[in-house]
């Protein structure tokens, strides 16, 4: 039989890689009793002695972003699991800041292939399971879990963990998830557990939120109960009950998410100091998210693809368009099963020019499906991307790259 078919510890990531993409029927297969099973088997079910999981519609990878960096000024050995990437798959998976190299997922996809015997698993489910596998080679203090899709049902949910975070809720995935905000709702806090402390950084959260945690007995700690948070000139004031923490750094992610991912480190009784909490903010970086590669024009890559996301996006471009006085031209290129009508209709008014593209890869649109006014439209973001540059003026306008990771990453590949 050819490695293609069976590969083994030595084989290359990119075998590994194709090959799970192979063996399972379906790319999403929501539903815990396949992977559980192999997580069971394995003992990967506590890969930490401390375990944090993050749901959300938005704000999931910048949520464990913070708690990463915050947990390693203090000291903490790290383990973060998030997808999708960028561009390489090893971004997935980070041990004390830093991704692994390939060989150790090659020899992480072997191990779990041996342990799943003739269970089926998923992409998303094989490699969650690897990542588990790889926190608990590495001895580590705190493991950073972000859901793939929901939460109930995602395979990140066979995990013991010690506090639940859902940084956002809106509509999303809808094919998957339902269309109804408190279906959404119960999906996410599908990942409460009883006893445990879980957090909620969206404001207003639909009535099935606390009714689960109420059902179950989970401890909630809601944004604007528990803990507030609120913005001065320069800094930011973070509070919980009578604790206060004041004059913070303003990070380079939303505050709301800042302020969750504060809560949920509160409520897991680590060892921090005030000053690991404003080194944490002051270093925290997510690719993809809100990040400036260029001053001259202003050009920030996002990966907002729902109306939630671009909402903030558009806010920030709002600002961005005051201070310099100039235009703003977005590159945008979308997956064809996403709201594109609503997220598009979020920046109506801020967008001056627009760069549609077309997605080559699986559910892609074309570029003339986007519903944005455009003289022209590309075969790829990066020739987009390339077009919007030149037409803007270095000095006064934004560019904006979104849509999609994928967007993002084809961008960014292209330069790279």
């Amino acid at each position: 039989m050819s490695e293609q078919q069976h590969p083994t510890a030595t084989s290359s990531l990119t075998t590994w890689l194709s090959y799970l993409e192979s063996i399972h029927t379906r790319a999403i297969d929501l539903g815990l009793e396949r992977v559980a099973a192999v997580a069971e088997k394995a003992q990967l079910t506590k890969p930490a002695p401390t375990v944090i999981t993050v749901a959300g519609t938005n704000g999931k990878g910048t949520t464990c972003a913070l708690l990463e960096s915050i947990l390693q000024h203090a000291g903490y050995r790290t383990g973060v699991y998030s997808s999708p990437h960028l561009i390489h798959y090893s971004e997935r998976v980070r041990i004390n800041g830093e991704r692994l190299d390939d060989a150790a997922h090659s020899e992480a996809f072997a191990t779990i292939e041996q342990a799943r015997g003739d269970t089926s698993l998923s992409f998303f489910e094989f490699g969650t399971l690897a990542a588990l596998h790889l926190f608990k080679q590495h001895s580590l203090d705190v493991v950073i879990l972000e859901v793939g899709l929901g939460g109930r049902l995602d395979a990140t949910n066979v995990v013991e963990h010690d506090v639940s975070v859902i940084t956002s809720l809106a509509l999303d995935h809808c094919d998957w998830l339902g269309d109804d905000i408190n279906q959404i709702g119960y999906e996410k806090a599908g990942i409460f557990r009883a006893g445990k402390p879980a957090v909620c950084g969206q404001p207003s959260p639909p009535a099935s939120v606390a009714a689960h945690a109420d059902s179950i007995g989970a401890e909630l700690h809601q944004l604007g109960y528990q803990y507030q948070y609120t913005l001065t000139d320069n800094t930011w004031c973070w509070a919980a009950g009578a604790f206060e923490l004041t004059a913070l750094p303003i990070p380079a992610i939303p505050l709301q998410n800042a302020a969750t991912a504060l809560m949920a480190l509160g409520v897991a009784e680590l060892e921090i100091a005030d000053t690991h909490i404003s080194d944490g903010l002051a270093s925290v970086s997510v690719p993809g998210r809100m990040q400036v590669v260029a001053n001259a024009p202003y050009t920030v890559f996002d990966v907002a693809h729902n109306p939630h996301a671009a909402a903030y996006l558009a806010e920030k471009l709002a600002e961005c368009k005051a201070e310099r006085g100039g235009h703003v031209h977005a590159v945008v290129a979308m997956l064809s099963d996403k709201d594109m009508a609503g997220t598009l209709a979020c920046l109506d008014g801020i967008v001056d020019h627009w760069y549609p593209a077309s997605l080559s890869v699986p559910r892609g649109a074309p570029a003339d499906s986007l519903p944005v006014p455009a003289s022209q439209q590309f075969a790829s973001p990066s020739e987009a991307y390339q077009q919007a540059l030149k037409h803007a003026e270095p000095a006064r306008d934004c560019v904006v790259v979104f849509g999609s990771f994928h967007t993002v990453g084809q961008v960014i590949s292209a330069l790279n």
